[in-house]
């Protein structure tokens, strides 16, 4: 395994003009939030295995007592943080990444009943020492990620009078700067910025109400306007970071029943994509005089993405259009390839590979090309009775999946 240098990865940072967290990014190899440094779901690791042996990589350890759950997981340093079910709190674990032994684990708000699946939906974020988890009950807290003593803490439904969506709040925190915003989704309150050392309220988006989604923020600059980007329940909307002000508010790439995907952005343009029928829209964002207009560049139905995100790589979109792994210019959003792969499920990028994990317990190889489909090997998990719905982490020269209430570990470096 051969990292990037910190001057590499800067240079790639500066590229997609998005940033990775004030002090939480740490080395190259780490995976310190939701998606990764980037938030785009890419691991910056080279010298991984291009082919798995039949079976699968090594697996190096288990764990089996998370409890229930569909987030991923942060890995920093020899750290893992990880949310968990166990009843009647919703926790999260803190595990040792080279033996996985529990170090501690912390309650973070109330256990969450659902029947499409229990426990919470989020990921942790790092930035520095400090850990932010967002429960699916909606309690918000800061800990110390050394040893999980509570900084501070509010429940951002209450304050800001939100609602629970159907299938329970599943967005990660995001550190910008100073700042942690959250989608709370409430009347002029539809997303918020905390200082991220006391948790007091910074700004909220007043004039835009929208309930929340699934999804979770990303922020990016355009122009010179830093700006917060996600997929509400209404629509994929964008605010200014400084202040909160509404910049953009599209309702095309948006369904009424749940979006998930966390948008994607490069180039001047954004790109939001939902399932149930709807598809995605690509907009192209202009900045002046500390506002940003937006177009939109086309919209697609060849990309309904459920919930397992998508991946821009070398100038093109690869996900999961429902059930159908797909590759599509980001330029025009013409197709370049389908195939059915691994079934429905969510990707991982790293060394020139996309990690697909089919819901129904496959987790895939395939090479990240336009050219075609080409899957280099696959494996099975075990059937939790559940989908296999949490993205998989590949960091450390390890891919991690969490299944459930199982965290495993597999030598890839």
């Amino acid at each position: 395994m051969t990292p990037l240098s910190r001057r590499e990865l800067l240079s790639v940072c500066a590229g997609a003009a998005l940033t990775p967290l004030a002090a939480g990014a740490g080395k190259p190899s780490d995976w310190p939030q939701w998606r990764g440094i980037l938030r785009d779901g890419k691991s910056p690791e080279t010298g991984l295995m291009s082919k798995w042996p039949e079976g699968g990589p090594k697996q190096k350890w288990e764990v089996k007592d998370l409890g229930a759950g569909y987030g991923s997981m942060s890995v920093v340093g020899d750290k893992i943080y990880v949310q968990g079910g166990v009843k009647p709190r919703s926790v999260v674990h803190c595990v040792d990444r080279n033996s996985g032994k529990k170090l501690w684990t912390v309650p973070v708000g109330a256990y969450g009943d659902q029947d499409r699946g229990d426990g919470p939906r989020g990921t942790p974020t790092t930035d520095g020492d400090r850990l932010y988890v967002l429960a699916e009950d909606g309690e918000l807290v800061c800990l110390k990620a050394s040893d999980g003593s509570k900084v501070w803490g509010k429940n951002i439904l209450k304050e800001y009078n939100g609602a629970n969506p159907h299938w329970l709040l599943s967005e990660s925190p995001l550190v910008e700067g100073n700042h942690l915003i959250v989608t709370p989704g409430g009347n002029d309150a539809c997303i918020v910025a905390l200082d991220k050392m006391s948790g007091r309220t910074v700004w909220s988006s007043t004039g835009l109400s929208d309930r929340a989604g699934y999804s979770s923020c990303i922020a990016a600059t355009v122009g010179n306007v830093r700006t917060i980007m996600v997929l509400t329940a209404k629509a994929g909307v964008g605010v200014r970071a400084s202040d909160g002000k509404p910049l953009w508010r599209v309702e095309s790439p948006a369904n009424r029943t749940a979006n998930v995907a966390t948008p994607v952005y490069a180039d001047n343009r954004v790109f939001y994509t939902s399932a149930y029928g709807t598809g995605a829209s690509c907009l192209e964002l202009e900045a002046a005089n500390g506002e940003v207009k937006q177009k939109e560049v086309y919209f697609t139905r060849e990309m309904m993405n459920h919930h397992g995100g998508v991946i821009l790589h070398q100038g093109h979109i690869y996900g999961f259009s429902n059930n159908i792994l797909t590759c599509l210019e980001f330029k025009t959003g013409n197709v370049k390839w389908k195939d059915r792969s691994v079934g429905k499920g969510c990707l991982t990028y790293a060394d020139g590979h996309l990690y697909a994990l089919g819901e129904r317990y496959t987790m895939g190889l395939v090479q990240a090309t336009p050219d075609g489909y080409v899957e280099k090997s696959r494996f099975n998990i075990p059937d939790l009775g559940l989908p296999s719905w949490a993205h998989p982490v590949v960091a450390h020269g390890t891919l991690f999946i969490r299944n459930q209430g199982v965290l495993t570990s597999y030598a890839i470096g």
